[in-house]
């Protein structure tokens, strides 16, 4: 930090397509036709941290390079990707993250060539799957949910019993057959009402309508490195009912010939507050009666859990923490 205020640096790269400066008209472009675009999880971390930040009053300067060249040795705080890098001043220490890229593999000779302090990822199974790199310059921080946006309705009538969250990221058509397809059967049989939505094909605003319109959520996804979705459902008091398969990171892009590291989650952040998870379509029918055994008792109390460990502000404070840690004054 320099003075009292972070010196925070964001940016999401936007290349040019077909000739110079084209990405400014295309943005412009694609906002007519399909309107403001849903925020990404990139996103999402930046934002949710200076809302947290604003909250507890923490002044900030956003991607003012010019400062960093007045004061070298400053702290530079960089949120977004390893773009932003190269364009910080070599004699300012850096804590990076959390929005990083997905292994270090990608980029081995990172602390080589940068002064990062720190690098902070989303949560505790990716922290060591990152250490084996760059040891305990790695710790693991979540970004804070918005839990005054993200809360329940009580005016609202439920509409659906279960709203099904797919996030399976690859081989849908495998599991679509394996895993979706019995598990919506299976809801069927004990007429259950179900509502679907689909990773990436969504707005919040809509999300956030049918949470307050469901009574509980199924949510299948491979792995998650924090789990927005799932957690803004728990913030919105509804409780989860997860697929966390366990086992190895799937990303093909690295799993298996240049990656395998286990055991990974679908909802890292999790006790027993929040539902009931299964690890396979067999085991489904038994996790799905104890999960509706003890939601009919009113035993999950999904959104303390979120106002207990990820609020913006709690969040936030951690932020502080590990950047105070990292400062050169340390």
């Amino acid at each position: 930090m320099s003075g009292n205020s972070l010196n925070l640096f964001y940016d999401e790269p936007e290349p040019d397509r077909w000739f110079h400066g084209d990405r400014y008209p295309r943005r412009i472009i694609r906002r007519l036709i399909r309107g403001n675009h849903a925020v990404s999880g990139q996103r999402r971390v930046f934002l949710n941290l200076r809302a947290g930040l604003d909250r507890l009053g923490v002044s900030y300067r956003l991607n003012d390079y010019r400062h960093l060249r007045r004061h070298p040795g400053a702290l530079a705080c960089v949120v977004g990707k390893s773009c932003v890098l190269p364009r910080i001043p070599p004699g300012n220490p850096i804590v990076f993250g959390s929005a990083v890229c997905s292994h270090p593999c990608d980029d081995p000779t990172l602390l080589e060539r940068f002064a990062i302090r720190r690098i902070l990822v989303p949560g505790e199974w990716m922290r060591e799957m990152w250490a084996d790199y760059f040891g305990d310059r790695v710790v693991s921080w979540p970004t804070g949910i918005d839990v005054d946006r993200w809360k329940p309705d009580p005016a609202i009538e439920p509409a659906w019993d279960v709203l099904v969250y797919d996030k399976v990221r690859w081989e849908h058509e495998r599991y679509q057959q394996e895993l979706l397809e019995p598990i919506l059967n299976e809801l069927r049989r004990r007429n259950l009402t179900i509502t679907t939505i689909q990773y990436g094909h969504y707005r919040e605003d809509d999300f956030l309508e049918r949470l307050r319109r469901v009574r509980w959520m199924l949510f299948v996804t491979e792995h998650e490195t924090q789990g927005f979705a799932y957690q803004e459902a728990l913030s919105t008091g509804v409780p989860v009912l997860a697929w966390d398969r366990g086992g190895y990171w799937q990303d093909p892009s690295y799993f298996p010939a240049r990656v395998k590291f286990s055991p990974v989650s679908s909802v890292p952040y999790w006790d027993a507050r929040c539902g009931t998870r299964f690890s396979t379509t067999a085991e489904f029918p038994r996790r799905l009666d104890e999960f509706l055994e003890q939601r009919q008792a009113n035993r999950f109390t999904p959104r303390q859990f979120i106002l207990d460990n990820l609020t913006l502000e709690r969040c936030a404070r951690h932020y502080l923490n590990l950047v105070e840690q990292a400062s050169p004054s340390s």
